[in-house]
């Protein structure tokens, strides 16, 4: 397995519908053999291929020829034989009819390097509509076979084979035949409970109006009801169209999403490939215990298949990563699918707020207003949550405190919010009181410190909190869980709220959900400010301006571009990646936009932070749970506040020596 992407549990599975002649055997092996030409050249390790493949799925009682399944079962060895002379590391999986003890039976068998590995039957046979399968073979519940002589040696044979490499146990592959993954209770089901992390599919699924969308949602819910990869091969426009059309539909879909699919409608040979993460799906697997806790019905037996020494694809095809990998994963690339995504996290927002408030009864909200895009998202949230409880806005107290480093464009940005929005606005400067805190405790304000930063978030804190005793109202946290996650907040100050609302919102979302809302929940003046509030550059304002007008303190220099922080946290949490796979996976996300010393830097920066800060999230306050990354110690998280980093920066030394 030469790839590097074969180093971080990739491994490159590719579907494909080949051209084909309905009963042409030697026509359609060809083709087979240079599909998996086609796919070694990719760098490909298993290529799947359609149900009866070898023959055509419509041949109709042309089944029940001995010269056309005597010819089938030979042009299976041939196959065999191909991977050995053309010396291909790709594993095939193709279908065939095999007659056994009187019956026929629809089987899909593994081939690499020369050997077949075993043989699958189908189990559930289709027999309503346009179906006639049970006219021409048999079920695996019909045989108590377990093996099968083909030349001189016996091959595994049974609906409870699983393909996987010693030395890779967790890329373990589960086969099943066409109606099988329609069937209430699939194969597929008891063999990623047996360990399968990768299921495939070899179908002869026909056209009809309709069942497209439904076929991709079949399997993308299939495989993520399994915690799996699924590979599903489709029979292509070469098969019979006396009373059916076949559209060759490929696809591959893991846990839920869908990574490549083939043009329909071809008659040459289509190929989709993807690079399924086992390691992904087995992490997955240890963290869900409704998974863990269920048992496959029946057992099985598992083929060893050689994985180890995988295929040499050039440098291209080996230096490539077939898959989606988006370098914002919080936010959804399509416009469409980013503006309902925006619309839900809103919604969920407010609800939360909306009950917090109906159960407190609380009909009044502090928050402060810095003109920054986290405390525009938890005012727009505290809007439209007094407009769902009919409640004036009013009620809602806007404060926006100027300090040493506000600009005129962050506060007059913050206070004309707040106007339009029809709140109470209140404006406090804190500079006198943080010069008194200052001689009060012995501090020289012209040092730039750690001291003379936070003094001024915990004032501000402190002025919110007292105000919301004044009226009896609640204070609402305005930081995001990009801040939460680096630690980037002043604990007892901007960490703490009564109710946070942005509290798992990644930065990179925040600002499209503030333009989200410009374009769709506010308008007029509001909307203006909004554009320009996400124009601004993020700042905590807490350094002195230059010339008294320009900040020049931006948050970004000082602890790293906030995309990569949030792809960083995303793989880590999420998925429990490395951070040697997270540096591979940002490379090929990013691009040349950053070299591997920046990446490097910024990944030390976010594991250093990420443990130390720790104890911030620790009793970080309630706040509703967006998407599938969240810190609340209440829900997903929950990691010691003095637990050791050395694992991980020992590995990020090693990435920097090398």
């Amino acid at each position: 397995m030469s790839s590097p992407a074969k180093h971080f549990g990739f491994v490159r599975m590719a579907v494909s519908s080949p051209e084909l002649r309905v009963a042409d055997v030697a026509f359609n092996t060809e083709r087979i053999i240079e599909a998996a030409e086609r796919a070694e050249a990719l760098g490909v390790d298993v290529l799947v291929c359609p149900e009866l493949c070898i023959t055509g799925y419509s041949c109709g009682d042309l089944l029940y020829q001995q010269l056309l399944l005597d010819e089938s079962l030979k042009a299976l060895v041939r196959i065999a034989e191909a991977t050995h002379s053309k010396g291909l590391d790709v594993a095939l999986i193709v279908g065939l009819p095999m007659a056994l003890d009187g019956k026929n039976f629809n089987c899909a068998a593994f081939v690499t390097r020369g050997e077949i590995k075993g043989i699958v039957p189908k189990t559930y046979l289709p027999g309503t509509g346009e179906f006639y399968e049970e006219r021409w073979f048999s079920s695996a519940r019909d045989t108590a076979r377990t093996s099968v002589l083909l030349g001189w040696r016996d091959i595994p044979f049974g609906a409870d084979l699983l393909f996987r490499p010693e030395t890779m146990p967790e890329c373990t592959i589960g086969i099943e035949i066409c109606e099988d993954l329609w069937a209430a209770s699939p194969p597929s089901i008891h063999q990623a409970l047996n360990g399968a992390t990768i299921l495939v599919n070899l179908s002869a699924s026909n056209e009809v109006l309709g069942k497209y969308e439904y076929r991709k949602m079949l399997v993308q819910s299939h495989s993520a009801r399994c915690l799996a990869a699924y590979c599903y091969a489709a029979a292509g426009a070469g098969e019979s169209t006396t009373d059916l059309v076949f559209s060759g539909h490929s696809l591959i879909a893991e846990n839920g999403t869908l990574m490549a699919e083939t043009e329909r409608f071809r008659f040459d040979t289509q190929i989709a490939v993807a690079d399924v993460d086992v390691q992904r799906l087995t992490a997955e697997r240890l963290k869900n215990n409704t998974f863990g806790i269920s048992r496959a019905a029946t057992s099985a037996r598992y083929i060893n298949i050689g994985f180890e020494d995988f295929s040499r694809p050039g440098e291209a095809a080996a230096n490539a990563l077939f898959r989606p990998l988006s370098a914002m994963p919080f936010v959804p690339h399509e416009s469409s699918l980013r503006e309902a995504h925006c619309h839900e996290v809103f919604s969920i927002q407010t609800t939360g707020l909306v009950k917090r408030l109906k159960h407190t009864n609380t009909k009044t909200i502090v928050i402060g207003v810095s003109g920054g895009l986290d405390s525009t998202l938890a005012l727009l949230v505290c809007a439209k949550a007094f407009d769902m409880l009919g409640l004036p806005r009013n009620g809602i107290v806007s404060v926006t405190m100027p300090g040493f480093g506000t600009t005129e464009r962050t506060r007059g940005n913050a206070e004309h919010l707040a106007e339009f929005l029809g709140t109470t606005l209140r404006i406090i400067s804190i500079n006198d009181a943080v010069r008194q805190h200052f001689r009060d405790i012995g501090h020289d304000e012209t040092t730039h410190d750690i001291t003379y930063e936070n003094a001024q978030a915990r004032e501000r804190t402190q002025i919110l909190m007292d105000i919301a005793n004044q009226v009896g109202g609640l204070v609402i946290g305005t930081g995001d869980l990009s801040e939460l996650a680096l630690g980037w907040c002043t604990y007892n100050a901007d960490q703490m709220s009564m109710y946070g609302v942005n509290a798992s919102i990644p930065k990179t979302l925040v600002r499209f959900i503030v333009e989200w809302c410009a374009e769709h929940e506010f308008s007029g003046r509001t909307a203006e400010v909004l554009h320009d509030i996400c124009a601004t550059p993020v700042s905590p304002e807490l350094l002195p301006l230059k010339d008294g007008i320009t900040q020049t303190q931006e948050t970004e220099k000082t602890i790293g571009p906030y995309e990569l922080h949030d792809f960083f946290l995303y793989h880590f949490v999420r998925f429990q990646a490395t951070p040697r796979k997270i540096m591979f996976l940002a490379a090929h996300a990013f691009g040349v936009k950053y070299d591997t010393a920046t990446l490097h830097k910024w990944l030390t920066v976010f594991f250093r932070r990420f443990f130390t800060q720790q104890f911030k999230r620790s009793p970080m306050p309630d706040g509703p749970k967006v998407g599938t990354v969240a810190l609340s110690p209440r829900g997903d998280w929950r990691m010691p506040s003095d637990a050791s980093a050395a694992l991980w920066m020992a590995e990020l030394e090693q990435i920097g020596r090398e």
